[in-house]
């Protein structure tokens, strides 16, 4: 690898930096959320690479079984977010990264790499076209718009959990499943839940803080999750004004 990169561990993530939200003060809250959250990750082979300087360039992965993702299958890594921003955009930073994880799979003897994307780009998920590059296909499908991706090295694939496509609710308020692996989170619900007083707008909140919640949730869930009307809206983090459009379109 061309540039120098470090991983999050138990004994340098108090005083390293999440990349996605280094200098934000409003999002501090969720930076010390998701740090507690991965201190218990880490120890389950979850891994946090980052491009050892200060820029929005890294890689989250995890061993598929103990991923937090409604995904199942043997032997599996699952990639959680892999992100390159602003100046760091073009160099081949994303490249390192993703092969860095194929390479990682590969030494501990994993069936292959999986991923949710999308068949057209969208935010907070990583693109289908770039994917495909590394010789990922799509193994199972939700809906018209979701994806799971995956590079198989032994045939074997992985597959969304049973309830992914149901991608209804038994209720038409407006209700987000969350986590609190995404530091951008806290200062979302804080947002949404102001809102939502404010105007009156029913809001029903689920905290997805369990493994087993995370397995059987009924959509895709990456850390965030939006239904309304009783219909899957959405894995794009609300703030107030995407909240105002999402509620406009009903």
């Amino acid at each position: 690898m061309g540039a120098e990169y470090i991983n999050l561990t138990a004994e340098n993530l108090n005083h390293e930096h999440l990349c996605c939200a280094i200098a934000d003060k409003k999002h501090q809250c969720g930076v010390d959320a998701k740090k507690a959250w991965l201190k218990e990750r880490i120890i389950e082979g979850h891994v946090f690479r980052k491009l050892n300087g200060k820029g929005k360039v890294f890689i989250e992965y995890a061993p598929l079984d103990k991923a937090w993702v409604p995904v199942t299958g043997e032997n599996y890594i699952y990639v959680y977010c892999l992100w390159v921003s602003g100046s760091f955009k073009g160099k081949g930073y994303g490249k390192e990264l993703i092969e860095s994880c194929i390479e990682d799979a590969k030494a501990q003897g994993k069936s292959g790499v999986c991923i949710i994307s999308s068949i057209k780009k969208k935010p907070f998920l990583s693109e289908k076209k770039f994917l495909e590059r590394f010789g990922f296909t799509t193994v199972d499908n939700a809906g018209k718009e979701y994806v799971l991706m995956a590079l198989s090295f032994d045939g074997e694939t992985p597959r969304f959990s049973e309830d992914v496509k149901k991608q209804r609710i038994n209720s038409n308020d407006l209700t987000i499943y969350y986590g609190l692996q995404c530091p951008y989170i806290p200062n979302c619900i804080e947002q949404i839940e102001g809102y939502c007083n404010a105007n009156n707008i029913p809001l029903t909140l689920i905290a997805v803080d369990t493994l087993e919640k995370a397995k059987s949730i009924p959509c895709i869930f990456n850390n965030w999750a939006v239904f309304y009307n009783g219909k899957f809206e959405t894995v794009h983090l609300l703030n107030e004004g995407y909240l105002k459009k999402l509620l406009e379109r009903g």
